[in-house]
């Protein structure tokens, strides 16, 4: 999966963007609950500490729950950009309303938090699932694209809304042959991040250290 990340993430960027994909060694093998997205903002955050030591100018972080990332902008100097903001903040520019097509059912509240979050609650119409498992998306005996084509259609149809959004990394790869079928924006948070990490790059904008996103206090820490 991450290489299905890697692959849309660098048919997103511009020429000279270097995508370097990394793999939490730390957590769940997926994330769908509560649970699962504390246990990661720790490989979230070694992750980032990794990309900051070798001189990366932003992260994108390729996880819906947007897992760590207020954190993570603390020990970052660069900007750090999580998928599902991203995603939100295009849906906006791109139609008034949006749904979020989503992985299991009770992943939705997630999703849907975020959505108040960023302030996206009043243009985020719905947030629906597939009830398929992060970790079966890749697998033909799931029907990954027929259940999602079939939902997008659906929301489409009963949401009343003008764009799409993916809700989790690993349906990157579906976005751009599903906005052709359907002829509406869909949205994929991690072509969305890269482009707006791009962007705040090459503006020479980094993470504010003035205020609440300063780096963290000295203190005594386990190590990671």
């Amino acid at each position: 999966m991450t290489e299905v990340i890697v692959g849309a993430a660098r048919r997103a960027a511009g020429p000279g963007v270097e995508i370097v994909g990394r793999t939490s060694a730390f957590g769940a093998a997926s994330i769908e609950g509560h649970y699962d997205e504390a246990l990661s903002a720790v490989g979230v955050l070694k992750a980032v500490a990794e990309g900051e030591a070798q001189g990366c100018d932003a992260h994108v972080l390729a996880c819906f729950g947007d897992p760590g990332l207020l954190a993570a902008r603390e020990i970052a100097t660069g900007p750090v950009i999580g998928i599902a903001e991203a995603a939100f903040r295009a849906a906006s520019f791109v139609s008034t309303h949006f749904s979020v097509v989503t992985t299991l059912t009770r992943t939705k509240v997630i999703a849907e938090h975020l959505a108040l979050v960023y302030g996206a609650e009043r243009a985020c119409r719905r947030v629906r699932a597939v009830d398929v498992a992060v970790l079966e998306l890749d697998d033909p005996a799931s029907n990954t694209r027929g259940l999602l084509v079939a939902e997008c259609r659906r929301a489409l149809e009963e949401d009343h809304v003008g764009a799409l959004v993916l809700g989790c990394a690993g349906m990157a790869d579906l976005a751009e042959d599903l906005s052709r079928e359907f002829g509406a924006p869909v949205i994929d948070g991690v072509g969305a991040a890269v482009k707006f990490a791009e962007a705040l790059v090459s503006l020479g904008l980094k993470t504010s250290k003035y205020g609440d996103l300063a780096h963290p206090l000295p203190k005594a820490r386990t190590p990671f």
